[in-house]
This record gives structure tokens, C-alpha cells and sequence, in this order.
């Protein structure tokens, strides 16, 4: 399963061919709620089977729906999951993301994937990195306000120390290097070498940053908390090239801190991050509001959108506007969500700034500076 980025989102929102399966539903952690995901899982499969003959009686459904069959007894799948599953297939696609929210449960077979849930998940404004780092030891987390989960890091990662400065010759757990000219010199214990211990580890950090940044800071941009002894903590910051690691970081042996502790103390220093965040972007979007360029108005916003001038769309997080959507004149129009070409205006239009490279963040109610749902920015 690879990272979710805005990157890979978008991805899923170019044309593919027809027909398109987007499964959802929420899953649990623990024995024993997780013994009803399966079993709701197979519910939601049959739901896919029989839009797929309504929409598609021409086309084979045992080949279409072969990817979720597969899952549904793999044990040890369903023994790993988290809050929420989201799995989308189609021609010549797979994709199976756990995610850390719950999401509700949906079948949907269409033209396109439906990634509104996705898009609600990725945008929340309060997803994090931990890097969680001794001197001979790196582990990603990824989390947000709620829980903490480590990441799988793939082989070529220096997770190890020894992946980055292999071991040298000598007696067995004990690494030994020469210290002194010729033959018959003296030897020292490479742990008892300030010197080569510092080197080493600069040599391992800056290995670890690189990884990091690449791998999850980049595709993600969201915050990065180091978690590090304090005498770790300049040594990394002052190799780092990482721009979304923050200045303030959790100063502790990591190692000793269980998951749910290391959220608790990540958190205390990401708040006000945060909320200085959201206040930024609430004081932003009043002072272009007062110039004219931005507006609450979810008809402005929706004509704006499709000439591609929002450059930011704050969205109310728990808001469900129902409605029908012409993302080419970007008129809206009022209709019950339960009416087939109904849908969320709110995720339309998330939707589609960021197909226009707008930004788009997903925000709790109380901190929302309109009544209205959401919030737009202009570009012009």
C-alpha cells in the first residue's frame, strides 16, 4: 500500500476506463469489533456486484470484483487494519489505503473513482510526521490530534545504523578500529571514540533526513516532530534539510515513550502549531475578503472555482451541503443527497480546486471563520 498524497489523489481523479469501483467503510483495530469488518465487507461487495450488472450487463463481474475477493479472506489483512478502509479498482488499478479516520460505509461503481472521502482524510488540518530517532535507530510515525501509528518502511530505508555504517571487524557486538601507524598499534573500542561515534552519527542522521524528506515529508507536506534525546535533537536539526521539521520537538528517549504517550507529547508541541495555522489562514482569508478577493458565498465560490481563480477553499470538516454542481458554467443548484446525480457541493468544490492546484483545507466547525461552510481565497 503506498502513502496517500495529493500527488497519487490527483492521479486518481484523471480518466481511466469504465467502470470504476470505490469501496469504503470503517474497520476497527482490536479483537474483537474487527471480526465485523469482513462480514460488512462482503456486504458492501455484493452492493458493488449488483451495480456493476445493472450498469455494465455486458461486462464480467467475477473479473471486475476479483481484487476485493481476494481480500476477504485474507486474515491477516483484516488483523492490520485501522479506522477506515478505502479500496478502488479498476482497469489496471489497485489501490487499498488504511486510514486513520473512520469513514462511512459505500459501494459506488461510476466512470470516475470516488475519492471525496479520501479528499476530506488528506486535507485535515491536522496530520502529522514523528521521527522518532536514537543513535542507532529511526522509526516514522504518521498520526494526527487522535492517534499515532508507525509507518512500514520499506528495505532500502536507514532504519538501522548499520545500514548506513556497517559494523567493522572485531569481537562479537564490540566494533574495533586501528589507532595508530603500522602493524602492532594500538586499537580502540569505536564506542569509546567521541570522535568516530560523532561521525558515525552525522553519517546515520543525515542518511535518515534524506529518507525522510523524500519519502513522507515531500509527497505529504505536513509537519515533522522530532522525537530525540536532547543532546540528538541540535546534532539532526543542524544536518537537516527537511523545511516542514519543526523547532520544537519532543526531548525524551523515544524508545520509553508507548504510542499513545508519544501522540500525547507530539501533540502539546504541534497545538499551537495548529492553531496558529488556522488563525493565519482565517486572518488571510478576512483581509482578501475585504479587498474583494474572497468570499463565503457559495455561489461565488463555486464560479470562481471553475475559472480557476480559488487559490485557497477552507472547508467546514463534519459539513454536508447537498446539491447538483455545472463544473463547466459552475452553476449550483439545491437537491436531496439522495437523489442519484445528487452530491456534497462542499467536496465538488474541494474537488476541483485542487484539480486547479488551489490549495484546500479541511477545518473543525469552531474554528471556521464563516457560518457558511467554507471559506475562499482568490488567486485574482
Amino acid at each position: 500500500m503506498r502513502q496517500l498524497t495529493i500527488e497519487h489523489l490527483l492521479t486518481l481523479l484523471t480518466p481511466t476506463e469504465p467502470p470504476c469501483l470505490s469501496l469504503y467503510q470503517p474497520t476497527h483495530r482490536h479483537h474483537p469489533d474487527n471480526q465485523q469488518d469482513p462480514i460488512r465487507f462482503k456486504n458492501l461487495l455484493k452492493q458493488l456486484e449488483e451495480s456493476l450488472r445493472q450498469k455494465y450487463p455486458s461486462r464480467d463481474v467475477r473479473a471486475l470484483v476479483a481484487p476485493f475477493q481476494e481480500l476477504v479472506g485474507n486474515a491477516k489483512f483484516w488483523n492490520h487494519t485501522w479506522d477506515g478502509l478505502a479500496v478502488l479498482a479498476g482497469a489496471g488499478v489497485l489501490e487499498v489505503f488504511h486510514l486513520q479516520r473512520p469513514v462511512p460505509e459505500l459501494a459506488v461503481v461510476a466512470e470516475s473513482f470516488h475519492v471525496k472521502p479520501l479528499l476530506r482524510y488528506l486535507q485535515s488540518a491536522d496530520r502529522f510526521h514523528v521521527l522518532a530517532l536514537s543513535r542507532d535507530q529511526a522509526t516514522v510515525y504518521s498520526g494526527n490530534r487522535y492517534v499515532l501509528d508507525a509507518e512500514t518502511l520499506p528495505e532500502e530505508f536507514p532504519a538501522q545504523l548499520e545500514q548506513v555504517v556497517p559494523p567493522e571487524r572485531g569481537e562479537p557486538g564490540v566494533a574495533v578500529a586501528s589507532a595508530g601507524a603500522g602493524v602492532g598499534g594500538p586499537k580502540m573500542l569505536r564506542g569509546h571514540d567521541q570522535g568516530k561515534f560523532d561521525v558515525d552519527t552525522e553519517k546515520f542522521f543525515r542518511a535518515v533526513d534524506q529518507a525522510v524528506t523524500a519519502r513522507f515529508s515531500k509527497p505529504a507536506g505536513v509537519p515533522l516532530v522530532l522525537a530525540a534525546l536532547p543532546e540528538h535533537q541540535p546534532v539532526f536539526r543542524r544536518i537537516s534539510q527537511n523545511t516542514l521539521l519543526l523547532a520544537d520537538g519532543v526531548a525524551g528517549n523515544p524508545k520509553a515513550y508507548s504510542a499513545e504517550e508519544l501522540r500525547r507529547q507530539v501533540w502539546q508541541v504541534l497545538e499551537p502549531h495548529y492553531v496558529a495555522r488556522l488563525e493565519r489562514l482565517k486572518e488571510n482569508f478576512r483581509t482578501a475578503q475585504a479587498r474583494h478577493a474572497g468570499s463565503s458565498d457559495l455561489s461565488d465560490v463555486a464560479r470562481a472555482a471553475v475559472a480557476g481563480r480559488v487559490g485557497t477553499l477552507l472547508v467546514e470538516s463534519e459539513r454536508v451541503i447537498p446539491g447538483l454542481f455545472d463544473k463547466t458554467t459552475g452553476a449550483i443548484a439545491s437537491a436531496d443527497l439522495a437523489a442519484p446525480e445528487a452530491g456534497d457541493l462542499l467536496d465538488a468544490l474541494a474537488e476541483l480546486v485542487l484539480r486547479m492546484k488551489g490549495e484546500v483545507v479541511v477545518v473543525p466547525a469552531e474554528r471556521m471563520p464563516t457560518p457558511s461552510g467554507l471559506a475562499a481565497i482568490y488567486r485574482f
